[in-house]
Protein backbone atom coordinates (compact mmCIF):
# COMPACT_ATOMS: atom_id res chain seq x y z
CA UNK A 1 0.00 0.00 0.00
CA UNK A 2 1.48 3.12 -0.73
CA UNK A 3 2.71 5.52 1.96
CA UNK A 4 2.05 9.03 1.02
CA UNK A 5 -1.26 10.14 -1.51
CA UNK A 6 -0.45 12.83 -4.05
CA UNK A 7 -3.47 15.45 -4.67
CA UNK A 8 -3.85 18.21 -7.01
CA UNK A 9 -5.96 20.34 -7.26
CA UNK A 10 -7.68 22.25 -9.84
CA UNK A 11 -9.62 25.70 -9.20
CA UNK A 12 -8.46 27.75 -6.46
CA UNK A 13 -11.10 30.59 -6.16
CA UNK A 14 -13.96 30.92 -3.89
CA UNK A 15 -13.72 26.76 -2.49
CA UNK A 16 -10.45 25.92 -3.27
CA UNK A 17 -8.49 27.04 -0.72
CA UNK A 18 -10.49 25.33 1.57
CA UNK A 19 -9.49 22.12 -0.04
CA UNK A 20 -5.77 22.87 -0.03
CA UNK A 21 -6.00 23.76 3.49
CA UNK A 22 -7.74 20.60 4.45
CA UNK A 23 -5.91 18.15 2.53
CA UNK A 24 -2.43 19.50 3.76
CA UNK A 25 -3.48 18.94 7.34
CA UNK A 26 -4.12 15.35 6.45
CA UNK A 27 -1.11 13.18 7.57
CA UNK A 28 0.20 10.88 4.33
CA UNK A 29 -1.32 13.23 1.80
CA UNK A 30 0.80 15.95 -0.09
CA UNK A 31 -0.68 18.56 -2.31
CA UNK A 32 1.97 18.30 -5.00
CA UNK A 33 -0.13 20.63 -7.76
CA UNK A 34 -2.57 23.51 -7.81
CA UNK A 35 -4.13 24.92 -11.47
CA UNK A 36 -6.42 28.03 -12.12
CA UNK A 37 -6.81 29.82 -15.30
CA UNK A 38 -7.50 33.30 -13.34
CA UNK A 39 -4.23 34.83 -13.53
CA UNK A 40 -4.71 36.44 -9.94
CA UNK A 41 -6.23 32.64 -7.91
CA UNK A 42 -3.24 31.28 -9.44
CA UNK A 43 -1.21 34.20 -7.79
CA UNK A 44 -2.50 33.63 -4.84
CA UNK A 45 -1.70 29.95 -4.64
CA UNK A 46 2.03 30.74 -4.96
CA UNK A 47 1.59 33.55 -2.28
CA UNK A 48 -0.08 31.14 -0.23
CA UNK A 49 1.75 27.81 -0.66
CA UNK A 50 5.91 28.44 -2.51
CA UNK A 51 6.67 24.99 -1.58
CA UNK A 52 3.69 23.79 -4.38
CA UNK A 53 4.01 23.60 -8.12
CA UNK A 54 1.18 26.09 -9.22
CA UNK A 55 0.11 26.30 -12.74
CA UNK A 56 -2.96 27.77 -15.08
CA UNK A 57 -2.95 25.06 -17.67
CA UNK A 58 -4.72 21.84 -16.12
CA UNK A 59 -2.93 19.13 -17.94
CA UNK A 60 0.05 19.70 -15.46
CA UNK A 61 -2.72 17.48 -12.94
CA UNK A 62 -4.51 15.49 -14.97
CA UNK A 63 -1.13 13.92 -16.94
CA UNK A 64 1.21 13.97 -14.31
CA UNK A 65 2.01 10.59 -12.99
CA UNK A 66 2.90 11.53 -9.91
CA UNK A 67 -0.79 12.31 -8.70
CA UNK A 68 -3.01 10.45 -7.30
CA UNK A 69 -6.30 11.97 -6.37
CA UNK A 70 -7.22 15.10 -8.31
CA UNK A 71 -10.02 17.73 -6.60
CA UNK A 72 -12.10 19.48 -9.02
CA UNK A 73 -12.88 22.60 -7.72
CA UNK A 74 -14.65 24.57 -10.49
CA UNK A 75 -17.82 25.34 -12.32
CA UNK A 76 -19.59 22.21 -13.00
CA UNK A 77 -20.04 23.07 -16.70
CA UNK A 78 -16.54 21.69 -16.68
CA UNK A 79 -16.69 18.93 -14.46
CA UNK A 80 -17.66 16.30 -16.83
CA UNK A 81 -14.69 16.94 -18.92
CA UNK A 82 -12.14 17.50 -16.28
CA UNK A 83 -12.92 14.47 -14.16
CA UNK A 84 -13.29 12.32 -17.28
CA UNK A 85 -9.60 13.03 -18.34
CA UNK A 86 -8.26 12.41 -14.48
CA UNK A 87 -10.28 8.84 -14.46
CA UNK A 88 -8.98 7.76 -17.69
CA UNK A 89 -5.20 8.68 -16.34
CA UNK A 90 -6.13 6.02 -13.64
CA UNK A 91 -6.41 9.14 -10.70
CA UNK A 92 -9.48 9.13 -8.11
CA UNK A 93 -11.29 12.53 -8.18
CA UNK A 94 -12.97 14.72 -5.63
CA UNK A 95 -15.11 17.11 -7.14
CA UNK A 96 -17.59 19.83 -6.01
CA UNK A 97 -21.40 19.53 -6.16
CA UNK A 98 -23.15 19.72 -7.88
CA UNK A 99 -21.56 16.28 -9.19
CA UNK A 100 -21.96 17.38 -12.93
CA UNK A 101 -24.88 18.86 -15.26
CA UNK A 102 -26.36 16.10 -16.74
CA UNK A 103 -27.61 12.51 -15.56
CA UNK A 104 -25.88 11.15 -18.69
CA UNK A 105 -22.58 12.82 -17.94
CA UNK A 106 -22.47 11.13 -13.58
CA UNK A 107 -23.63 7.47 -15.49
CA UNK A 108 -20.36 8.00 -17.39
CA UNK A 109 -18.30 8.74 -15.08
CA UNK A 110 -19.56 6.14 -12.71
CA UNK A 111 -19.06 3.55 -15.12
CA UNK A 112 -15.18 5.10 -15.70
CA UNK A 113 -14.25 5.05 -12.42
CA UNK A 114 -15.99 1.49 -11.90
CA UNK A 115 -13.86 0.27 -15.12
CA UNK A 116 -10.66 1.64 -13.91
CA UNK A 117 -11.19 0.68 -10.21
CA UNK A 118 -11.24 4.15 -8.68
CA UNK A 119 -13.43 6.66 -6.16
CA UNK A 120 -15.43 8.93 -7.19
CA UNK A 121 -16.14 11.48 -3.74
CA UNK A 122 -18.81 14.09 -4.38
CA UNK A 123 -18.49 17.14 -2.47
CA UNK A 124 -21.73 16.42 -0.32
CA UNK A 125 -19.96 18.39 2.85
CA UNK A 126 -22.94 18.87 4.57
CA UNK A 127 -23.26 14.90 5.51
CA UNK A 128 -20.24 15.52 7.20
CA UNK A 129 -21.20 17.86 9.53
CA UNK A 130 -21.92 17.21 13.36
CA UNK A 131 -25.89 18.38 12.73
CA UNK A 132 -26.23 16.31 10.19
CA UNK A 133 -24.76 13.07 11.38
CA UNK A 134 -27.04 13.94 15.15
CA UNK A 135 -29.86 14.07 12.59
CA UNK A 136 -29.12 11.15 10.76
CA UNK A 137 -28.19 9.22 13.80
CA UNK A 138 -31.46 10.37 15.85
CA UNK A 139 -33.95 9.44 12.65
CA UNK A 140 -31.78 5.49 12.34
CA UNK A 141 -33.08 5.06 16.21
CA UNK A 142 -36.70 6.48 15.18
CA UNK A 143 -36.49 8.95 17.47
CA UNK A 144 -38.91 11.11 16.17
CA UNK A 145 -40.81 8.72 14.94
CA UNK A 146 -42.79 8.63 11.55
CA UNK A 147 -41.70 11.82 9.71
CA UNK A 148 -43.82 14.18 8.52
CA UNK A 149 -42.70 17.24 7.28
CA UNK A 150 -39.00 18.27 6.31
CA UNK A 151 -38.77 21.76 5.86
CA UNK A 152 -35.65 24.21 4.79
CA UNK A 153 -35.14 27.60 4.35
CA UNK A 154 -31.54 28.57 2.31
CA UNK A 155 -31.65 31.99 1.98
CA UNK A 156 -29.32 35.03 1.45
CA UNK A 157 -28.00 37.77 -0.29
CA UNK A 158 -25.95 36.90 -2.88
CA UNK A 159 -23.45 35.11 -3.93
CA UNK A 160 -25.12 35.10 -7.42
CA UNK A 161 -23.66 32.01 -9.57
CA UNK A 162 -22.76 32.77 -12.80
CA UNK A 163 -22.84 28.94 -14.02
CA UNK A 164 -26.24 27.45 -12.30
CA UNK A 165 -29.59 28.50 -10.77
CA UNK A 166 -30.16 28.94 -6.99
CA UNK A 167 -31.80 25.10 -7.33
CA UNK A 168 -28.71 23.91 -8.24
CA UNK A 169 -26.51 26.29 -5.65
CA UNK A 170 -28.38 25.78 -2.51
CA UNK A 171 -30.96 23.26 -2.81
CA UNK A 172 -28.08 20.50 -3.87
CA UNK A 173 -27.02 20.81 0.11
CA UNK A 174 -30.75 19.39 0.84
CA UNK A 175 -31.10 17.00 -1.72
CA UNK A 176 -27.98 15.08 -0.79
CA UNK A 177 -29.19 15.53 2.60
CA UNK A 178 -32.83 14.08 2.41
CA UNK A 179 -30.74 11.40 0.05
CA UNK A 180 -28.34 10.45 3.46
CA UNK A 181 -30.45 10.95 6.15
CA UNK A 182 -34.18 9.90 5.07
CA UNK A 183 -34.35 5.90 4.47
CA UNK A 184 -37.82 6.19 2.07
CA UNK A 185 -36.80 8.02 -1.35
CA UNK A 186 -39.03 10.22 -3.27
CA UNK A 187 -41.56 9.78 -5.72
CA UNK A 188 -42.05 13.21 -7.58
CA UNK A 189 -41.03 16.66 -7.14
CA UNK A 190 -42.82 20.27 -8.43
CA UNK A 191 -41.01 23.65 -8.12
CA UNK A 192 -41.60 26.98 -8.66
CA UNK A 193 -39.07 29.97 -9.12
CA UNK A 194 -38.44 33.73 -10.44
CA UNK A 195 -35.18 35.02 -12.47
CA UNK A 196 -35.77 39.00 -11.34
CA UNK A 197 -32.47 40.07 -12.70
CA UNK A 198 -33.34 38.83 -16.01
CA UNK A 199 -30.30 36.40 -16.18
CA UNK A 200 -31.83 33.12 -17.26
CA UNK A 201 -30.77 31.88 -13.70
CA UNK A 202 -33.65 31.96 -10.66
CA UNK A 203 -33.02 33.43 -7.98
CA UNK A 204 -35.44 32.47 -5.81
CA UNK A 205 -37.56 28.77 -5.97
CA UNK A 206 -39.33 27.00 -3.75
CA UNK A 207 -39.38 23.16 -4.40
CA UNK A 208 -42.02 20.59 -2.88
CA UNK A 209 -40.66 16.96 -2.52
CA UNK A 210 -43.52 14.35 -2.51
CA UNK A 211 -42.74 10.43 -0.79
CA UNK A 212 -44.95 7.38 -0.61
CA UNK A 213 -45.86 7.93 3.02
CA UNK A 214 -47.24 11.10 4.93
CA UNK A 215 -43.81 12.51 4.56
CA UNK A 216 -43.60 15.89 2.44
CA UNK A 217 -40.50 18.21 1.97
CA UNK A 218 -40.81 21.71 0.97
CA UNK A 219 -37.70 23.58 0.44
CA UNK A 220 -37.24 27.71 0.06
CA UNK A 221 -34.00 28.77 -1.93
CA UNK A 222 -33.26 32.54 -1.86
CA UNK A 223 -30.37 34.83 -3.13
CA UNK A 224 -32.44 37.96 -2.58
CA UNK A 225 -32.44 38.32 1.45
CA UNK A 226 -31.54 40.78 3.48
CA UNK A 227 -30.48 38.16 6.38
CA UNK A 228 -28.52 35.09 5.76
CA UNK A 229 -31.05 32.35 7.05
CA UNK A 230 -29.72 28.43 7.41
CA UNK A 231 -32.68 26.45 9.26
CA UNK A 232 -34.55 23.01 8.98
CA UNK A 233 -37.49 21.80 10.75
CA UNK A 234 -38.11 18.28 10.61
CA UNK A 235 -41.54 17.25 12.29
CA UNK A 236 -42.44 13.64 13.42
CA UNK A 237 -45.32 11.60 15.11
CA UNK A 238 -43.13 11.55 18.36
CA UNK A 239 -41.03 14.38 18.47
CA UNK A 240 -39.84 17.77 15.96
CA UNK A 241 -36.34 18.71 15.60
CA UNK A 242 -34.94 22.20 15.00
CA UNK A 243 -31.61 22.67 13.00
CA UNK A 244 -30.13 26.54 12.69
CA UNK A 245 -26.79 25.65 11.16
CA UNK A 246 -25.97 29.42 11.96
CA UNK A 247 -25.61 29.07 15.96
CA UNK A 248 -22.43 28.51 17.14
CA UNK A 249 -23.68 26.14 20.13
CA UNK A 250 -26.72 24.39 20.46
CA UNK A 251 -27.43 23.95 16.25
CA UNK A 252 -29.84 21.43 16.86
CA UNK A 253 -33.01 21.29 19.37
CA UNK A 254 -35.44 18.12 19.98
CA UNK A 255 -38.78 19.26 21.19
CA UNK A 256 -40.70 16.69 23.08
CA UNK A 257 -43.93 18.19 20.98
CA UNK A 258 -46.52 16.83 18.69
CA UNK A 259 -50.26 15.66 18.59
CA UNK A 260 -52.38 12.77 18.92
CA UNK A 261 -55.64 12.31 17.01
CA UNK A 262 -58.51 10.31 18.71
CA UNK A 263 -61.45 9.14 16.41
CA UNK A 264 -64.47 9.53 18.43
CA UNK A 265 -67.72 8.35 17.20
CA UNK A 266 -66.90 7.44 14.16
CA UNK A 267 -66.20 10.40 11.67
CA UNK A 268 -68.19 12.59 13.23
CA UNK A 269 -65.83 14.00 15.91
CA UNK A 270 -62.18 14.16 16.03
CA UNK A 271 -60.18 15.31 19.10
CA UNK A 272 -56.72 16.31 19.03
CA UNK A 273 -54.24 16.33 21.79
CA UNK A 274 -51.84 18.39 21.66
CA UNK A 275 -48.70 17.16 23.40
CA UNK A 276 -45.94 19.53 25.05
CA UNK A 277 -42.62 18.30 26.55
CA UNK A 278 -39.28 19.27 27.61
CA UNK A 279 -36.69 20.37 24.59
CA UNK A 280 -33.28 19.36 24.99
CA UNK A 281 -29.87 19.94 22.63
CA UNK A 282 -27.77 17.02 22.13
CA UNK A 283 -24.41 17.85 21.35
CA UNK A 284 -23.16 17.84 18.15
CA UNK A 285 -19.44 17.36 16.59
CA UNK A 286 -18.37 20.65 16.21
CA UNK A 287 -15.13 19.43 13.75
CA UNK A 288 -14.81 21.54 10.43
CA UNK A 289 -16.89 18.92 8.01
CA UNK A 290 -14.31 19.42 5.16
CA UNK A 291 -11.88 18.13 7.39
CA UNK A 292 -14.03 15.38 8.73
CA UNK A 293 -15.01 14.45 4.87
CA UNK A 294 -11.48 14.59 3.08
CA UNK A 295 -9.94 12.44 6.34
CA UNK A 296 -12.67 10.12 4.83
CA UNK A 297 -12.32 9.88 0.94
CA UNK A 298 -8.03 9.14 1.96
CA UNK A 299 -9.61 6.50 4.14
CA UNK A 300 -11.83 5.25 1.72
CA UNK A 301 -8.94 5.14 -1.38
CA UNK A 302 -6.59 3.57 1.26
CA UNK A 303 -9.21 0.68 2.62
CA UNK A 304 -11.22 0.29 -0.92
CA UNK A 305 -14.06 1.29 0.60
CA UNK A 306 -16.80 2.64 -1.20
CA UNK A 307 -17.81 6.38 -0.19
CA UNK A 308 -21.09 7.34 1.26
CA UNK A 309 -21.10 10.28 -1.38
CA UNK A 310 -20.15 8.48 -4.32
CA UNK A 311 -20.58 9.05 -7.95
CA UNK A 312 -24.04 7.18 -7.26
CA UNK A 313 -25.36 9.56 -5.01
CA UNK A 314 -23.98 12.31 -6.53
CA UNK A 315 -25.99 10.82 -9.80
CA UNK A 316 -28.97 10.57 -7.15
CA UNK A 317 -28.64 14.27 -6.54
CA UNK A 318 -28.24 15.62 -10.61
CA UNK A 319 -31.47 13.63 -11.36
CA UNK A 320 -33.65 15.36 -8.12
CA UNK A 321 -32.00 18.17 -10.04
CA UNK A 322 -32.89 18.01 -13.36
CA UNK A 323 -36.79 16.87 -12.40
CA UNK A 324 -36.92 20.20 -10.38
CA UNK A 325 -35.61 22.33 -13.50
CA UNK A 326 -38.01 20.43 -15.44
CA UNK A 327 -40.61 21.02 -13.01
CA UNK A 328 -39.97 24.36 -13.22
CA UNK A 329 -39.96 25.07 -17.24
CA UNK A 330 -43.74 23.44 -16.80
CA UNK A 331 -44.73 25.67 -13.95
CA UNK A 332 -44.55 23.76 -11.38
CA UNK A 333 -45.77 20.60 -12.80
CA UNK A 334 -45.47 17.34 -10.20
CA UNK A 335 -42.84 15.09 -12.40
CA UNK A 336 -41.98 11.82 -11.02
CA UNK A 337 -38.65 10.71 -10.55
Amino acid sequence: MKNLINVGVIGFGYWGPNIVRNFMGIKGVSVQSICDRDAGASQKAKTLYRHVYVSRDHKSILEAKAIDVVAVVTPVSTHFELAKRALENGKHVFIEKPFTQTMKEAETLIRLAEKNRLKIMVDHVFLFTGAVRKIKELLNKNALGDLYYYDSLRASLGLFRQDVNVIWDLAAHDFSIIDYAINNKPRAISAQGVDHMGRGRENIAYITIYFDNTLITHISVNWLSPVKVRTTLIGGQKKMLVWDDLQSDEKIKVYDKGVRVKDKEGRYRILVDYRSGDMWSPRVDPTEALKVELEYFVECILRNKTPINDGKAGLRVVRMLAVTDRSLRQEGKVIKL
